[in-house]
Parts: structure tokens; C-alpha cells; sequence
């Protein structure tokens, strides 16, 4: 992995740590705003009506964009891990050679003293 490859893959974590931070935060205000559909239900007027109408359709709307999140998550994780997977497989005599190299190096050192 050179430098570029650790730059990018430590961006992509704080993306991850991102996005997971605001699914969070996104499902505590659905989570409040469910709480507070539930308690204004027994309130009546034209207004408190107009208000609770709309609260509930952004409320669909914000749970169907965080399924969605969710599924595109899950789908870029899943291939990241495959292509980890693929790589150490294609990889697989080369991390040995490696693992042996530095094996070698290190039992040799230890001799020397």
C-alpha cells in the first residue's frame, strides 16, 4: 500500500465514520419526531393539522432515504470486502514469500545475539 492508497483509505474511514454519524442523528430525530407526532395527536385545529400532515410525510421520506442509505452502505461494504478477498487470493504467494522474508530476518537478528 503506498501513501495515495492510505491517504484515500483513511478518507474513506471518516467518510464511513460520517455517514454513520449522521444515519444516527437521523434516526434520533425520526425517533423525536414520531415521540411528538404521538403526543400532538389528541391536539385538533386546522393549523396543528397542516403541521402534523406534513411532519408525517417527511418522516416517510426521511426513513425511505435512510433505507436507502443503509442499502448502499451495506452494498459498498460488501464489496469492499470482496475486493480484499480477491486480493489476498490473487496476492497469496507473495504474503507468504513476505511473511517468510520477514521471518527470516527476524530469526536471523535474534540469533546474532
Amino acid at each position: 500500500m503506498d501513501m495515495t492508497e492510505s491517504v484515500t483509505a483513511t478518507q474513506a474511514e471518516a467518510e464511513r465514520v460520517t455517514t454513520a454519524k449522521l444515519m444516527e442523528d437521523l434516526r434520533v430525530v425520526v425517533a423525536d419526531a414520531e415521540e411528538l407526532l404521538k403526543a400532538t395527536a389528541s391536539q385538533t385545529g386546522e393549523r396543528i393539522t397542516a403541521a402534523r400532515a406534513k411532519a408525517e410525510e417527511s418522516l416517510k421520506a426521511v426513513k425511505a432515504r435512510l433505507a436507502e442509505e443503509r442499502a448502499a452502505v451495506t452494498a459498498r461494504t460488501k464489496a469492499a470486502a470482496k475486493a480484499a478477498d480477491d486480493h489476498v487470493r490473487a496476492h497469496a504467494w507473495t504474503a507468504v514469500g513476505v511473511a517468510v522474508l520477514v521471518g527470516l530476518v527476524f530469526g536471523v537478528l535474534v540469533a546474532r545475539r
